[in-house]
């Protein structure tokens, strides 16, 4: 009898959790639409960060300014122009939460140091498997993934084959500005 009550409540509370939806966010750029489903279960820390970033309109008007064909397209940082946008304090790299960086993932863009994340994050194009977890140091610690692209795929593709040049000091950024027009948190 005990284990059919433990065996219920487990299924009660896997039936719960599933019907959880993870928050979504909707990226309207220049190019289209994408929506990235985010992992709170799996990156709590990185999904709370980028949605207070969404909810503050901070991504709007902001560019992809750094694109890679085969490797992935980065923004969230900067306005047209290659104008810095003021970050809050980094976050810590929650890289060691088991998801892979793979082909249309999200992840958190970083500096060498393994928690500076701030704003800006990429997509990947390719799976990108040398950015993953692999120990707790600096040039192993790897990207946080907390996304999916869900919808726009193409959207991302086309991103991904734009032409690129160099800006200054920045190499492969867009000859035209792809801009995140607006990132709204879907209900």
């Amino acid at each position: 009898m005990l284990r059919h009550l433990i065996a219920l409540a487990c299924g009660f509370v896997v039936a719960v959790s599933s019907a959880i939806a993870a928050p979504k966010v909707e990226l309207q750029t220049n190019l289209g639409r994408i929506v990235i489903e985010l992992d709170a279960a799996r990156a709590p820390a990185t999904v709370d960060n980028f949605l207070a970033y969404a909810r503050d309109g901070f991504y709007d008007g902001t560019i992809f300014h750094r694109v890679i064909d085969g490797f992935m397209i980065q923004g969230g940082g900067f306005e047209p122009g290659l104008k810095q946008k003021k970050t809050r304090a980094p976050i810590k790299n929650e890289a060691n939460n088991g998801v892979r960086n793979e082909r249309y993932t999200v992840a958190m863009a970083r500096t060498g140091d393994p928690h500076s994340a701030t704003a800006q994050f990429f997509i990947n194009v390719n799976d990108n498997t040398f950015l993953n977890y692999r120990a707790p140091t600096p040039d192993a610690w790897g990207y946080c993934v907390f996304g999916k692209v869900v919808a726009g795929s193409e959207v991302v593709d086309a991103i991904a084959k734009v032409k690129t040049g160099r800006v200054g000091f920045a190499e492969d950024v867009p000859k035209e500005d792809v801009v995140i027009r607006s990132a709204k948190i879907l209900p």
